[in-house]
């Protein structure tokens, strides 16, 4: 087992026992054994359960699988929203730290908290960019700027669940939200 292979085992063990239990409610004997390594092995790689829960976090909340530009919509704003929300919903049902990990252990882990915030602001960038390339007209630095706000905010009332069931679930309505949003840029365009 190589080294890297044997880190990303802790990491993935890690990441499905925190979700499932909680990080407090999770020995790292259990870790250990579920990524069949030794005990000692994993703490070569995170001297403390604390720091696992740093390195999973800072390593699988991140938004480099997305790309803005693809969901940019030139001259249709609500979609190019609705594309944004859709690529989230994508990573988060990938990851247990988007899903559940994050969620639950903001609350008492500032660590975790100051990365959640991280997110949210990157998250911001991306819903700038995608507004600025999908708007027609140019629009205020500062409209943009509370549009893509008000849109993370939005999408993370829950821990970004899967906005396809939005009308069984409780979710908020996106499509209807995404058409008040782009309509008060609409109103703040340059002239």
């Amino acid at each position: 087992m190589t080294e890297t292979h044997a880190r990303l085992r802790i990491l993935d063990a890690a990441e499905q026992l925190f979700a499932d239990r909680g990080f407090d409610a999770t020995p790292t004997a259990s870790i250990a054994k579920l990524a069949a390594v030794p005990k000692g092995l994993l703490f070569y790689y995170f001297p403390t359960k604390a720091d696992l829960l740093r390195a999973l976090v800072a390593e699988r909340l991140d938004l480099e699988p997305m790309d803005a530009n693809a969901l940019i919509e030139p001259g249709d704003p609500v979609r190019a929203l609705l594309n944004l929300a859709g690529r989230l919903s994508e990573l988060q049902e990938d990851s247990a730290v988007l899903r559940v990990i994050i969620w639950r252990e903001q609350r008492t882990h500032p660590e975790v908290r100051a990365k959640l915030h991280e997110h949210r602001r990157q998250v911001q960038a991306v819903v700038e960019r995608v507004l600025r390339g999908s708007m027609l007209r140019p629009i205020a630095t500062r409209a943009v700027h509370a549009a893509a706000v008000a849109w993370v905010a939005i999408l993370t009332i829950r821990p970004l669940a899967d906005h396809k069931d939005a009308a069984t679930d409780g979710a908020p309505d996106l499509h209807a939200l995404a058409e008040l949003i782009c309509a008060g840029l609409d109103s703040s365009a340059l002239a």
